[in-house]
């Protein structure tokens, strides 16, 4: 697959330079390098960095005013996650996933979530009930004002949230990261499947969790991953060279 052309712009004024950056304390260089790493994860969450983009080095150290050592680890640490790929004497790429590792990563998703909703059935409190309206109404608000950054994050942060809420901040942090990877896949296979559409079966799912029905719970939550999975463009598209030019009927 071509990479794609987008390329991390920076804005500098005319009198900046690039001066060599000084060593930075160990907490202070942990602080830089999660703060670069946030930055990277949520522009993939936000679709704002598509899979195959070429992450620079040197443009990145100049937009966090870091060194270049400290933007190798955050990029290391994106590969770990696989959200970045490392290519020998080409540098480091948004990732672009394959078809089946986006079929795996809903694969994972289903069986963790549908357990996670199940438990929360009997669990949620009044409070936590609440907090989820709160969020079901902005993300109601960001759907309808076409903010497509800010529905896109808060769609992804109703799973993140739920398994906070059940109080388990692994799963939170593995759902976390899942979302991410299955962010890039929406911006590699998504078709038709609308925001408004993921925020109604969301608002459902909250509906079941309301009454305690677990079954309707589970259902739903399946049925949601299920809808969004199906809805991207899975299958790849033939190679041959007559069909691909071959006029549509």
């Amino acid at each position: 697959m071509p990479r794609a052309p987008t390329h991390l712009q920076v804005i500098r004024p005319p009198s900046a330079a690039r001066p060599g950056r000084a060593a930075l304390p160990a907490a202070a260089a942990a602080t830089a390098t999660r703060r670069i790493v946030d930055a990277i994860t949520a522009a993939i969450v936000e679709r704002r960095l598509m899979p195959g983009t070429k992450l620079a080095e040197q443009q990145i150290a100049d937009i966090f005013k870091v060194s270049r050592t400290l933007v190798r680890q955050a990029l290391n640490q994106l590969s770990r996650d696989r959200l970045v790929t490392l290519e020998p004497a080409r540098g480091a790429f948004v990732a672009q996933p394959s078809v089946e590792e986006a079929r795996q990563v809903f694969e994972v998703r289903q069986m963790l979530e549908a357990a996670m909703v199940r438990h929360l059935c009997s669990t949620l409190t009044d409070a936590q009930l609440a907090e989820l309206r709160r969020h079901l109404k902005a993300e109601r608000e960001a759907v309808a004002r076409t903010d497509v950054a800010g529905r896109t994050r808060l769609l992804a942060d109703f799973h993140v949230l739920l398994a906070r809420l059940r109080g388990n901040e692994v799963l939170a942090q593995l759902l976390a990261d899942l979302l991410s990877r299955s962010s890039l896949i929406s911006l590699m296979y998504q078709s038709s499947h609308s925001a408004e559409q993921s925020q109604h079966e969301h608002a459902q799912i909250v509906d079941a969790l309301q009454r305690r029905d677990a079954r309707a719970a589970v259902r739903l939550m399946e049925g949601h991953l299920g809808n969004v999975e199906r809805n991207l463009r899975l299958h790849p598209r033939s190679s041959d060279l007559a069909n691909a030019l071959q006029p549509e009927a």
